[in-house]
């Protein structure tokens, strides 16, 4: 089983992961690559199919057709977590060799929807302060890898319950002779 989950893991966080780094690095500087976020959040969700493949493979190749709830479950939050390290690994690589500077960016969201809403001087004051703490604890790493970590895997643990939901029942995709 764990052939399987770092195998289809892999395959579904370069599914993401390569997309992300070629329209990051592909960024100029100065630009906002929002497609590019656009497109990584779409990815995400198909390089997630990797988990239901994944699952079906295993359930068809290994076990005869025939696959446990828990089992299939457990096998999904294995994809999903392997996936979204490689997830963390590719926005890393895409962070430091890139020009967009998402700290920047994200600063400016927080300020700019906290203008918005008209703030008093002390809130927008305080709005700033909050933009400038997250931009502090972002360069750590030790944060900035979890929260880039918990983008994908709150996701793959849903495909995971879905997917471990609709497998288990061997009637549903059921394996075919000679394939």
């Amino acid at each position: 089983m764990t052939a399987f989950i770092v195998r289809y893991g892999i395959i579904g966080g370069l599914i993401i992961g390569i997309p992300m780094l070629w329209l990051m690095l592909a960024a100029k500087p100065g630009e906002v690559p929002v497609v590019g976020m656009l497109v990584t959040y779409l990815a995400m969700v198909v390089a997630l199919t990797a988990v239901f493949v994944g699952i079906k493979t295993y359930r068809d190749k290994v076990l005869g057709g025939v696959i446990r709830f828990l089992p299939a479950f457990g096998m999904g939050l294995g994809i999903s977590a392997v996936a979204s390290l490689v997830y963390v690994i590719c926005w890393e690589v895409s962070s430091a060799n890139s020009s967009f500077d998402f700290i920047a960016y994200y600063k400016a969201y927080i300020i700019d929807a906290a203008k918005a809403t008209n703030p008093t001087p002390e809130a927008l004051q305080k709005a700033i302060a909050e933009a400038e703490a997250f931009a502090v604890m972002y360069r750590n790493p030790l944060y900035r890898m979890p929260m880039t970590f918990i983008e994908m895997f709150p996701v793959g643990i849903l495909v995971s319950l879905i997917s471990a939901a609709i497998l288990r029942n061997p009637r549903v995709l059921p394996a075919r002779e000679g394939f």
